[in-house]
């Protein structure tokens, strides 16, 4: 007994010496389930601030709605973003990053019929899968941009100008017609968004609640078709 006191004293010792205690064994699965609980209760706080920023407006919109929406209390929504303002941001934030990623086809080929085609497949999808964010967005911009306009001026433009840079370039190898590049962009920008903006007047227009996922993903591929019409773009191995 004493050389099994002795080897579980020497087994303490050194779990010691090498910094090593059972609460801190057991701490990192706490944090990383304490992490888990935060990002969900996040996701839930931002997707349904979306809803109600975009039902009600900045102004319209309370906290006390926003949570209960959430079904959290306003304290916790409080924990995780101080004032209304502050998940307001943290809302245009996250779709500037999604709209980021969704240019990532300009990176990713050097063929304008498959970037700008990529791009705008990524945009049409954004806008079916988060057209009240879009809604948000275009509201705080129709409002004079008050809350945003770092965003607008340390992101969206930087990241705009380099996506010109290469619009520019496909022009100068006749792989584009002779478009004016912001304004490129900006046409593509009112259509896809048009989709989840004006999705209202598009039902009411068409006669359907709702286009069905398949009718949506068609008027995708049409719109695709118009603006690789309407910029004149051709794949490098056309003129080859």
């Amino acid at each position: 007994m004493r050389h099994t006191r002795q080897k579980n004293s020497t087994m303490r010792h050194d779990d010691t010496a090498n910094g090593i205690t059972a609460n801190e064994e057991a701490a990192p699965p706490l944090r990383r389930r304490r992490a888990q609980i935060r990002e969900s209760n996040e996701a839930q706080l931002l997707a349904c601030a979306e809803e109600v920023f975009a039902e009600k407006g900045l102004e319209g919109a309370s906290t006390a709605m926003i949570a209960e929406r959430a079904g959290l209390p306003k304290a916790n929504l409080h924990y995780y973003f101080p004032t209304k303002l502050a998940l307001y941001r943290r809302v245009l934030e996250d779709l500037f990053e999604d709209w980021h990623r969704a240019a990532d086809t300009f990176e990713c080929s050097d063929d304008p019929v498959e970037a700008i085609g990529g791009y705008v497949r990524a945009k049409m999808e954004l806008s079916r899968r988060r057209p009240l964010g879009s809604k948000v967005w275009a509201s705080e911009i129709i409002h004079g941009a008050h809350h945003m306009q770092d965003i607008l001026n340390e992101r969206v433009k930087p990241w705009l100008d380099t996506r010109v840079t290469v619009i520019e370039g496909w022009i100068a190898r006749g792989l584009l017609a002779q478009v004016e590049p912001d304004t490129f962009m900006f046409m593509i920008w009112a259509i896809t968004q048009h989709y989840a903006d004006f999705d209202a007047q598009i039902r009411a227009l068409k006669g359907k609640r709702a286009l069905t996922r398949r009718a949506f993903d068609e008027q995708t591929e049409e719109v695709v078709r118009l603006v690789i019409r309407a910029c004149g773009a051709v794949s490098p191995r056309c003129g080859q």
